[in-house]
């Protein structure tokens, strides 16, 4: 196994060539075709050979269309502080596991009648929620089996063209160009999103699925050397794998709040408070190390309202904002 790479559990979603010490397979569109008959691939904004196969094919990891929930006060298998992300829109409030989301990355649901796409990259550590409406219409999403700078590569089943989950750009295809609209949501704990919202729902797991949830297929993730299928160059100033909070192209380190548990950039504030487990530690998700909450606002002539923000990897950030700064100190 090549250095650095975690304990991998057997039957994880990545599981390509890295596992046998090789390389990833490499971008070929030529041979993309048969399995991608309606992607228009000579529309691209970025080059071909950033694209690598993460292991299972189009679809290989499903995503959730679908969708069942249960009252929060239903709900048993999940810890106070397990990790959760949540959306509230239009009066409602719900609640995606991590440990269902590590198995399926995508979500297409419709909350407080808003059709929106929630989804998490475990390699990056990615979460983003999106309005799923382009250019009057809504689009559903599934997994490529692709890796972009070991982000999702996610596609559209209405025209398959392929968009970046990091930032929500369309990179291939028909719709090239076109951006999903970011969400505001909340990476919480359980007990956090019960306390805001005791009438909440929470997303249960597929019926019929007999997928590991619970598990963590990418154990020992947070303390590796480097990142999984990633093939870039990271010269930040922390740790490839140490988390940042994000907003746009701006960043500050998890362990800048940690240490401060309150900063303010113009009419950002940012805030943290211990209570969340990582996903991404330990081979149970609920024993994972702590990580805490963060909530990311911005001042209002209403009041504090919910910013949109990503917790995401240093080398995430930095390679899709080679330019920006991650603030340390």
């Amino acid at each position: 196994m090549p250095r650095g790479l975690p304990r991998l559990a057997v039957g994880l979603p990545y599981f390509c060539a890295a596992l046998v010490g090789m390389m990833p397979a490499l971008a070929d569109p030529a041979a993309w075709h048969q399995e991608w008959p309606h992607t228009d691939f000579s529309r691209h904004s970025v080059a071909y050979d950033e694209i690598v196969s993460g292991g299972p094919p189009k679809d290989g990891i499903p995503a959730i269309d679908n969708p069942s929930f249960a009252p929060v006060s239903e709900i048993r298998s999940l810890a106070p502080h397990a990790p959760v992300i949540s959306v509230a829109i239009g009066g409602e409030a719900r609640a995606y596991p991590l440990r269902i989301m590590i198995w399926h990355e995508i979500v297409n649901d419709t909350v407080g009648g808003v059709p929106i796409a929630v989804t998490w990259c475990p390699l990056c550590n990615s979460s983003a929620v999106f309005n799923r409406r382009v250019g009057g219409r809504t689009l559903n999403f599934g997994t490529t089996g692709r890796l972009r700078n070991s982000d999702l590569v996610m596609y559209d089943r209405e025209t398959e063209s392929w968009w970046q989950q990091f930032g929500g750009e369309c990179i291939v295809g028909a719709l090239l160009g076109a951006e999903l609209k970011l969400m505001p949501m909340r990476v919480e704990s359980f007990e956090r999103f019960v306390a805001r919202f005791p009438q909440g729902r929470v997303l249960l797991p597929p019926a019929g699925s007999n997928r590991a949830y619970g598990r963590n297929p990418y154990a020992g993730y947070d303390k590796a050397a480097g990142p999984f299928l990633h093939r870039g160059i990271y010269t930040g100033p922390v740790a490839p794998l140490a988390r940042v909070v994000s907003v746009g192209d701006e960043a500050w380190t998890l362990e800048l709040l940690k240490k401060r548990r309150h900063v303010e950039v113009g009419d950002l504030v940012l805030s943290w408070e211990p209570g969340q487990a990582s996903p991404l530690d330990t081979a149970e998700i609920d024993a994972g190390q702590e990580i805490g909450n963060l909530v990311v606002q911005r001042r209002t002539s209403q009041g504090l309202e919910d910013a949109v923000y990503d917790v995401s990897f240093a080398f995430a950030f930095h390679a899709f904002h080679p330019n920006a700064s991650i603030h340390a100190e």
